[in-house]
């Protein structure tokens, strides 16, 4: 089927990849911990937007230039990595009278806001578009391998799992911390931890050399 070998084989190894924890899982718990399902599902939308850009470069051949020029992977690494960095050192200094506004994460605007950081944390990782354009080809035959339609068709089923599986970590982390987040002090505490978080995975980002 359009060029794919061992279809079943892709979907059993999509499913170990995506229960692997990465920065994207670890956005999507922080702000559905801290912030509310509201706030979970947005960024979940966020995160697979991103992964969707990153498809139609693996399936069009854009995702190449990373695997070629390390000037622009290097460039792409180093702002992901201090975008996150940002994103943690706003959430832990932000004040009392910022955290009131997160009981109203529903609000529009506010949910904009956390989808745009959701599509730019994605994007910003050139480590995603890399494992996009080394892991699907592994499904696909070679004398397809130079067309779009695998990589999309994988592609989406990836994104399928992941959705799926991020919707449910959503849920599971606001469920888990709701009794905690009608606490005004304990709401607190866990904005400031999701800003150590990404803080971390922001460093990581950057000085990790594999």
């Amino acid at each position: 089927m359009f060029g794919i070998e061992n279809y079943m084989g892709f979907i059993i190894a999509a499913i170990i990849l995506t229960l692997t924890p990465g920065a994207d899982t670890m956005y999507i718990l922080t702000r559905s911990a801290s912030q509310g399902k509201d706030a979970g599902l947005v960024s979940v939308a966020g995160v697979i937007s991103g992964c969707v850009v990153h498809v139609l470069c693996a399936a069009f051949g854009l995702s190449m230039i990373l695997a070629t020029s390390a000037p622009v992977f290097s460039m792409i690494k180093w702002a992901g990595a201090l975008y996150l960095i940002y994103l943690g050192i706003r959430m832990f200094m932000e004040k009392n009278q910022v955290l009131k506004t997160l009981s109203n994460a529903h609000r529009p605007k506010r949910l904009i806001k956390i989808y745009k950081q959701g599509v730019f944390t994605n994007i910003l990782n050139p480590k995603v578009g890399l494992f996009f354009i080394s892991f699907l080809p592994q499904f696909i035959n070679q004398d397809y391998a130079s067309g779009p339609m695998p990589f999309l068709v994988l592609g989406a089923t990836f994104l399928v799992i992941g959705t799926i599986y991020s919707i449910f970590i959503a849920f599971a982390a606001s469920y888990m911390t709701n009794t905690l987040r009608n606490n005004k002090t304990a709401e607190s505490i866990l904005y400031k931890l999701s800003g150590i978080i990404f803080i971390g995975f922001g460093l990581k980002i950057a000085f990790n050399h594999d």
